[in-house]
């Protein structure tokens, strides 16, 4: 019995925002009814694959579609919209993320919805939104994240862009979806009326922009990365190489945590170059640098160990996820019949929490519509 017990979801989106957002709606105990088309959500095939419940699933489909029930609908025909009309009786929420306009043409846009189901939380999760120049554009996360100004930041020394390792329109999406729903859910206890809410990756993402693109936001200049404090324009805010070709960070610039360093490395004459704008600790930068690459990353780790300084190695995956924090958090589960699964980030104390099953499509795990 999760916060969410007795609400029942009706999901038509694919891939990673939508799925993201439900299934944490499922994780919290709602009834997350997924429907498909006769092929699937292509995430299905994604690899790679795992072993859940003694059947094979994409990793990222399992991590994001557990404990849903999945209906195959072909919403094209006579039969597919009328199931899915029974579907949406006596629904909480419904969310789809096609392009805009493609919902009206197959009768379930919001005004639809909302004849069938009057007290219905509608949610549209698209890329640009359902008006505007670009409503219509195709794109995915990275095209977004083009438009929005973030890939201009995500640069190497040379200035070019490079392919974001993070989704971060997706997960804003996500994230932004999930708020606005529950919001909803709860404006409809206290007035008694549904929703609908329009969610763009695109305007999901461009809030996050505040620290870092301060000075275009005043309308002045966009920022150039290196000369960023939060963008490689700080020493105390910087990858470093190491001696065996690894990599360290220091992710704080706050002036205790420099004067700590500097002070163990008996360069106290460098402090206040820390306090200096960013862009102009060229000195700085260029000493820690040399530093770190005196000795490998795990002797770094070693040597930091007493020191209150914010310093992390860079890790992979594989290595983040052997780390004793993720064992003690129990934020990566593996099931008894060996599948693996990412926790939910959003837990309550005193309340335990299992992945529930990934479903089948038309088979083992499907709902009959």
């Amino acid at each position: 019995m999760g916060k969410l017990s007795g609400i029942k979801v009706v999901d038509l989106t694919q891939f990673l925002p939508g799925p993201m957002m439900t299934v944490m709606m499922a994780d919290q105990g709602a009834e997350v009814i997924k429907v498909e088309p006769a092929q699937g959500d292509p995430a299905r095939e994604q690899a790679p694959f795992d072993s859940y419940e003694g059947d094979t699933h994409s990793v990222w489909f399992a991590n994001l579609n557990r404990g849903k029930q999945s209906v195959v609908l072909d919403l094209k025909s006579k039969d597919g919209k009328e199931k899915l009309r029974n579907l949406i009786r006596g629904a909480d929420v419904f969310v789809e993320g096609f392009r805009p306009g493609v919902m009206k043409r197959l009768g379930f846009d919001y005004e639809s919805v909302n004849a069938v189901e009057p007290s219905i939380v509608y949610c549209s999760v698209s890329a640009f939104g359902q008006d505007g120049a670009l409503a219509h554009h195709p794109a995915h996360d990275m095209a977004v994240q083009a438009l929005a100004g973030f890939l201009a930041v995500n640069d190497g020394a040379d200035g070019t862009p490079v392919v974001p390792g993070a989704p971060s329109a997706d997960l804003a999406a996500g994230l932004t979806a999930l708020s606005a729903v529950l919001m909803a859910l709860l404006g409809r206890e206290r007035m008694g009326e549904g929703a609908y809410i329009d969610c763009a990756m695109f305007d999901s993402l461009l809030p996050w922009c505040a620290h870092t693109a301060g000075s275009a936001i005043a309308g002045g200049q966009s920022p150039v990365s290196r000369s960023q404090r939060s963008l490689g324009g700080a020493g105390f805010y910087q990858v470093y190489t190491t001696k065996d070709a690894k990599h360290v960070v220091l992710g704080g610039r706050e002036i205790k945590f420099a004067r700590n360093l500097l002070t163990a490395l008996e360069r106290e004459d460098l402090v206040p170059l820390a306090e200096a704008p960013a862009g102009e600790q060229d000195a700085l930068i260029a000493f820690l640098r040399e530093t770190f690459g005196t000795k490998s990353r795990d002797e770094w780790v070693a040597w930091f160990a007493d020191k209150d300084v914010a310093f992390s190695p860079v890790l992979d995956f594989r290595e983040a996820l052997d780390e004793p924090h993720i064992a003690e958090r129990g934020l990566w589960v593996e099931t008894p019949s060996g599948g693996h699964h990412i926790a939910p980030s959003i837990r309550f104390a005193g309340e335990s929490w299992s992945p529930g099953k990934v479903p089948g499509l038309a088979g083992d795990g499907a709902k009959e519509a």
